[in-house]
């Protein structure tokens, strides 16, 4: 078994992550189906912690714990269609003991498609929240976002 590695990168303390849209990410029209944004989001924070040194499938899988959502919010600002490509920008923008919120945004070139933001909860095996691990926060604190 060897290590995963991230796809996407750091750009200063933002983390780009880039995807085409592809037919099964549209509806009827060639837009891209609004759940999808949630998909093309989670894939990108996966990958910014992978980036970030952070294994949060070792970590499960030692019981430590894992993130659950704690809250959602998304705005659509511009569809995304069929064969265009996309750049996900997230930023990790407040730390506590035992979650972290995190900013997203899709652009497609210098236009911002849809925003949005996630808390997620460090939980235990039995969906307790609990503090995150040292490493995680070690890794996090010079990625934590101090502008506005």
């Amino acid at each position: 078994m060897h290590a995963l590695s991230a796809i996407g990168r750091f750009e200063g303390l933002e983390h780009h992550f880039g995807l085409r849209v592809y037919f099964e990410d549209t509806d009827l029209t060639g837009v891209v189906y609004h759940a999808n944004y949630l998909r093309y989001m989670e894939r990108a924070r996966s990958d910014m912690l992978l980036a970030a040194g952070v294994d949060q499938r070792t970590t499960f899988e030692s019981g430590e714990g894992a993130y659950a959502l704690r809250s959602v919010r998304l705005d659509y600002r511009a569809p995304a269609r069929l064969g265009e490509e996309l750049i996900v920008v997230s930023r990790l923008v407040s730390m506590r003991a035992a979650a972290v919120v995190i900013q997203q945004r899709v652009m497609r070139g210098e236009t911002i498609v849809a925003t949005g933001e996630v808390e997620a909860a460090f939980v235990s095996p039995a969906g307790r929240p609990r503090r995150q691990p040292a490493q995680w926060v070690a890794a996090f604190e010079p990625l934590l976002w101090k502008g506005n």
